[in-house]
């Protein structure tokens, strides 16, 4: 293997200018790199990656340390919004189906919300910018950094197991985040891993690649499919799993019409799962909007921190609004700036209700701008070219890897605050906007790691 490291151009400062070269044969790394996320759902890429992507330390450092103050204000500015549950449902305008597998204890319930977090952030002209805030136990992103860090700190390390970089495992920091919420309620550490595969574009191994991870690593943990939940707490106390992860959304559940009302009477019977339904204030676009226009409550230092790293984010309401040091009347700025910003649903995911300006003729945005209105919980926000990188990609049919220049779409993944992996996902053709790997043939997905 070589240990240099060789220097390619970049588009940005932040992304450094840091290029591994491949160490090993093209088929090697395309089997490697197949065999680990084998039979988890995720999709078939006829590009992959051929190496990680290198950045200073100090950019990833970077990205971690603003995105875990960030969250704390997003927390703050979603529990202000009303002191209790009900008022938050309320002034969210929740769907009913949201309303539901709350905790018991309110404070356990909120205390718990942010557990497992993703930012989704690119590199414009200034430097990071955080577009929004993934705040769920169902996060993608993990067990895919765990599958790509395990491919490549076998072909970068060397004899004495040390590899040419810095990336935790998210497998691992999960880890300490379940022997940290066993601490906290003394108990056991003994996890429930709470899923379906009956939901589409997962498996089983999915999940059950974590729980084996944790039973290797000595923390006790199983997958339970919902109707298998009572064996999770109507046991003997000893048996009993007293934290877990929700490793799913109540959308994707309806979806595939699976019940709930097993995953309440575990919540009601002791099971801690995170993060807890609080945690849908603050995965809304709304808490973002919020906290881009200002608390009462925020530091100057607060205030800074939100100007430098958040884009411009208003809810979307008939109203005047802070821009630029000035007051504008919100729907009609909205309406006459259609190319500089993007429309974005409360609680869209994975690039779906987003409309970017740009990319929409007058009368639909004008339309859909219309509809955001009456509905009452999207948010407009300023739309932000992303910068590119180089990296080394392998196609399909070749023998030998190629260089690209993306622009990838970024995301940091932190449990309980804790740094957990830098996740990131682009288009191996160079095309920026939306990514979903798992909707388009281009989409490409990586770890980024600190050299």
């Amino acid at each position: 293997m070589r240990e240099d490291v060789e220097v390619t151009s970049s588009g940005h400062p932040w992304f450094g200018r840091r290029l591994f070269p491949s160490a090993a044969p093209v088929d090697t790394i395309r089997q490697m790199l197949r065999h680990e996320l084998r039979d988890t759902g995720w999709p078939y890429q006829p590009i992959l990656p051929a190496t990680p992507m290198a950045i200073p330390r100090a950019s990833y450092a970077e990205v971690f340390r603003v995105a875990a103050a960030l969250v704390e204000l997003l927390r703050r500015t979603a529990l202000e919004t009303a002191p209790t549950t009900a008022g938050r449902l309320a002034a969210y305008r929740m769907p009913d189906s949201e309303d539901q597998l709350w905790l018991g204890d309110d404070f356990v319930e909120e205390r718990y919300a942010d557990c497992v977090v993703r930012p989704d952030l690119v590199i414009g002209p200034a430097g990071p910018q955080f577009l929004e805030f993934n705040v769920s136990g169902a996060l993608g992103g993990v067990v895919e950094s765990h599958c790509r860090l395990d491919v490549w700190r076998k072909l970068y390390s060397d004899e004495y197991g040390r590899t040419l970089f810095h990336a935790p495992d998210p497998l691992a920091v999960r880890a300490e985040m379940y022997r940290s919420l066993s601490a906290d309620l003394a108990v056991a550490p003994r996890v429930a891993i709470v899923g379906s595969a009956r939901v589409e574009g997962v498996t089983s191994r999915y999940f059950e690649l974590e729980a084996d991870y944790l039973n290797n690593h000595g923390v006790t943990a199983r997958f339970f499919e919902p109707e298998e939940l009572p064996e999770a707490w109507d046991c003997a106390p000893q048996l009993r799993y007293p934290v877990g992860l929700r490793n799913f959304t109540i959308p994707d559940w309806m979806d595939a019409g699976l019940d709930t009302t097993g995953v309440q009477k575990a919540l009601d019977n002791g099971c801690l799962l995170v993060g807890t339904q609080t945690s849908t204030f603050m995965h809304s676009k709304q808490t973002m909007g919020l906290l881009s226009e200002g608390r009462p409550w925020m530091t100057a230092a607060d205030r800074r921190l939100v100007d430098r790293y958040l884009p411009w984010t208003r809810v979307l309401s008939e109203r005047k609004t802070g821009r630029d040091g000035e007051q504008v009347d919100l729907l009609p700025f909205v309406i006459e700036n259609r190319e500089t910003l993007v429309l974005k649903a409360g609680l869209g995911e994975s690039g779906k209700q987003v409309l970017i300006g740009r990319d929409t003729d007058p009368a639909t945005w004008e339309a859909a701008v219309g509809e955001a209105v009456a509905d009452g919980t999207s948010v407009v926000q300023d739309f932000v070219a992303p910068r590119t990188c180089r990296t080394t990609l392998i196609a399909d049919g070749t023998d030998e890897p190629h260089e690209a220049e993306v622009a990838p779409v970024l995301g940091p993944l932190l449990f309980q605050g804790r740094p957990a992996g830098l996740f990131c996902r682009f288009h191996a053709d160079g095309s920026a906007g939306i990514v979903n790997v798992k909707g388009l043939v281009s989409s490409c997905d990586n770890v980024m790691v600190a050299v």
